[in-house]
């Protein structure tokens, strides 16, 4: 995988990530590579700082993901947040809390139950591990994190 940073021809400047470069390139001469803010496809590479990585041995290594629910709620009360974002999340939450049954650590196996039909297609959010969203996402079930903001539940043990 390659990421590279795009400008389009109205000056929108994003980044995307590609399979390869070749894949860009293939992408982008067939007018598929697309501004996500105007939908231009005169697009091109913006100039962007290469990913430089130290030789140096005594560095710590990055933390490795845990095998432990993902944080998905921190609320906005303390917060230093534009009233009308407050607003919107707070929205966002009835939201969920209306339309959405709440599955706790059951998630992971609630959305591949429906995926593979054993069970009804429902509207469900709560906590999975790593783990078990990476092998949800590798079998092609589509599943995406609850902004830690928009969630209406706290995960358990990490309020």
């Amino acid at each position: 995988m390659i990421k590279y940073a795009l400008r389009c021809d109205q000056s929108h400047d994003w980044e995307a990530w590609f399979e390869s470069i070749s894949g860009y390139e293939a992408q982008a001469a067939r007018g598929l590579v697309e501004c996500p803010f105007c939908g231009s496809t005169t697009v091109e590479k913006a100039p962007m700082a290469p990913a430089v990585v130290s030789s140096r041995t005594d560095r710590p290594s990055p933390p490795k993901a845990a095998d432990t629910p993902v944080n998905l709620t921190n609320g906005t009360d303390s917060l230093s947040l534009p009233e009308p974002v407050k607003a919107f999340l707070s929205d966002w939450k009835d939201h969920i809390a209306q339309n959405y049954d709440y599955v706790g650590d059951r998630f992971a196996r609630e959305v591949r139950a429906m995926h593979e039909g054993e069970t009804e297609e429902r509207l469900v959010y709560g906590e999975a591990t790593a783990e078990e969203a990476r092998d949800l996402i590798e079998d092609g079930i589509s599943v995406a994190p609850l902004p830690a903001l928009a969630s209406p539940k706290p995960v358990r043990g990490l309020h």
